[in-house]
């Protein structure tokens, strides 16, 4: 029977092999995904903002424009700036912010207003439906000649004016007449709602005198259209 003798130096180099792959072994199987909490929690503390809910959240809420909703009278304005026919934006309604306006007394027809806007800036507005009168601190705005309505809006280009006649008082006369000294005017947007931009405070001709039959008519083109009501 034979046997095998194993030299010292052979047997310290064959358990250094083994040792050395089982080490290999333990290596290979903790550089798959086995991480520390330490490591974990780190990483995670690291996430840029938008990689979550939370920084999406902040960048969509704090620093985008505000929504129409919000800002609810730059899109009525907006849309009051359409004019018919015409590209989105193409013009504004007329407002105080874009017009002059002026106020003056006719001597014919009698009992007669004549209100003129004029168009002041770089780019053509609408002066829609009719404008809304408040003579002193009146708490209704005076009626409108519905008779007066014109075919199509009046644009005014810069420069150019619209025109308003302002009837003080029917021909038999009317009920709680008084002389006036102040007019506000507002001016309407496309939808007819409401107002819309900056109102305008004229002085009016002094001995202005008017009653509960006062109206104004619509926007018209020309004076003349104006005053035939």
């Amino acid at each position: 029977m034979f046997r095998i003798r194993i030299r010292p130096r052979t047997a310290v180099a064959a358990t250094a092999a083994a040792l050395a792959a089982l080490s290999l072994s333990a290596c290979g199987g903790s550089s798959s995904d086995a991480r520390s909490p330490g490591q974990a929690v780190a990483e995670g503390a690291t996430a840029r903002p938008g990689d979550n809910g939370t920084g999406t959240g902040n960048d969509s809420g704090t620093d985008s424009a505000p929504s129409a909703g919000k800002n609810s009278a730059l899109a009525k304005s907006s849309g009051a700036g359409k004019a018919p026919g015409k590209g989105s934006g193409s013009s504004d309604a007329c407002t105080g912010d874009n017009v002059t306006a002026v106020i003056t007394k006719v001597p014919r027809p009698i009992n007669h207003l004549l209100l003129t806007i004029t168009n002041k800036g770089s780019r053509a507005c609408n002066a829609y439906f009719a404008p809304a009168l408040r003579f002193d601190g009146d708490q209704s705005a005076t009626q409108v000649n519905q008779d007066s309505k014109p075919q199509a809006v009046a644009t005014l280009a810069p420069g150019r004016s619209a025109y308003a006649g302002v009837l003080l008082s029917g021909a038999a006369g009317g009920d709680h007449g008084r002389t006036a000294r102040k007019l506000t005017v507002y001016f309407a947007p496309r939808s007819g709602s409401g107002s819309t931009g900056a109102p305008v405070t004229l002085s009016l001709p002094t001995g202005t005198y008017k009653d509960d039959n006062a109206s104004v008519t619509y926007w018209q083109d020309s004076a003349a259209d104006a005053l035939q009501f």
